[in-house]
């Protein structure tokens, strides 16, 4: 039987882990500047008024200023299977990965009309199971104009593994795999992959329910890893030879980089705290030593934490100072100030409204693109489900 499969027997220690979201901490000198989200108390809800369409809508500044709370203006695309990897084309139209189905989808134009370009049929799914593995993470070539190449992270039956295609003609070519061998299970695949300012590809893994595997630093389970776009270890990593970039994460799912070019990550918790980090060169994020914040020496703080039932965070977007982060569990948008390497003020939108938010993009045109994941096989899935919301903030 395939490994994926066979981690069904984790499946009890699963149920436990999943609803989790959290783990790290911090004792190198600096102070203590994590701010605790309070409970939904303090998360006004704001319910936004969906209409029937919406565009992305060139003709608007490509950075507009909003005044008061974000609010639903429309909806990109409905009838989705559990979306969950978005990324920018240069002329505006996004490719959306689909956990289980393994489609890749090209959304085009004002229209916002939906193509399947490609499925990833190397990719296995487990959301009929309520796994978390299957086609995740996409990320767009910073030089596409000319190379015209997409990266996805996926599972296989025995691995997790990071692949380029070339997307020409309005379809995926062949694959070729660029880092494989990561760690995968029945929970925490990790995912989310992210271009930096620098150039090079910043991937999340997850340590697949055992959690030895953060602190294993010969081991790609619970890591940000950094490479080249033929996944190689990038230069200046900090381990030499290898392509971790960070360490002592249980699972990261949201990757954004700020206008500094500051990483932040969105991390779940286990039973307590889920986190927001700020990441930093070859440091130790603490997990399973500390879950949330803690005074251990060499291991990180996180910047801001939420107790796991208001939040399960997923993906993160940066825009105009602030992360936006969206929330599984919390059912919710959260908006987080971020004033230089303090983050502060976490506030929580849309609450209920929409069921799981999984995915958060920052569109060119300066609104939000916000995926729900109601039929992932946790959630409850509604007319329509499921779907792109299309956000002013």
């Amino acid at each position: 039987m395939r490994r994926l499969v066979g981690v069904l027997a984790t499946a009890t220690l699963a149920t436990t882990l999943l609803s989790s979201c959290s783990s790290s901490d911090e004792s190198d000198g600096a102070p203590d500047d994590t701010v605790t989200a309070d409970a939904p108390s303090t998360s006004a809800p704001t319910t936004g008024s969906s209409g029937s369409s919406g565009s992305s809508g060139s003709s608007e500044s490509a950075t507009p200023t909003y005044a008061g709370p974000p609010k639903v203006v429309g909806e990109i695309a409905t009838g989705l299977a559990a979306p969950w990897g978005v990324a920018f084309l240069p002329n505006g139209n996004a490719i959306v990965t689909e956990r289980d189905t393994t489609k890749v989808l090209e959304i085009k134009g004002p229209e916002h009309s939906v193509d399947t370009v490609g499925v990833l049929s190397d990719a296995v799914g487990l959301g009929d199971q309520g796994g978390e593995a299957g086609l995740l993470g996409v990320a767009v070539s910073p030089d596409f104009a000319s190379d015209h190449l997409l990266y996805f992270y996926f599972s296989t039956d025995h691995d997790n593994r990071i692949v380029k295609a070339r997307l020409a003609h309005d379809r995926l070519g062949p694959i070729t795999p660029i880092l494989t061998g990561i760690p995968n299970g029945f929970i925490h695949d990790g995912g989310r992959l992210a271009f930096g300012p620098d150039g090079y590809l910043y991937a999340s893994t997850g340590e697949t329910g055992n959690s030895a595997l953060a602190q294993d630093k010969s081991s790609l389970g619970g890591k940000i890893l950094r490479i080249t776009t033929d996944g190689k270890p990038a230069p200046g990593n900090p381990f030499p030879g290898s392509p971790i970039w960070s360490y002592g994460h249980r699972n990261v799912q949201g990757l954004a980089f700020d206008d500094d070019g500051r990483l932040w990550a969105s991390e779940f918790g286990e039973h307590t705290w889920d986190e927001l980090n700020l990441i930093q060169k070859g440091h130790n994020y603490g997990w399973p030593t500390v879950e949330g914040r803690g005074d251990v020496a060499g291991l990180t703080n996180p910047k801001v934490v939420w107790d796991t039932e208001t939040n399960s965070p997923s993906g993160l977007a940066y825009l105009d100072g602030h992360l936006w982060l969206g929330a599984l569990a919390g059912e919710r948008l959260w908006r987080v100030t971020v004033d230089g390497t303090t983050a502060s003020d976490p506030k929580g939108y849309f609450i209920g409204r929409y069921g799981r938010i999984r995915t958060v993009v920052a569109a060119p045109d300066g609104r939000l693109w916000v995926t729900t994941s109601n039929r992932d096989g946790r959630g409850t899935p509604r007319a329509g489900d499921d779907r792109i919301l299309l956000v002013r903030p």
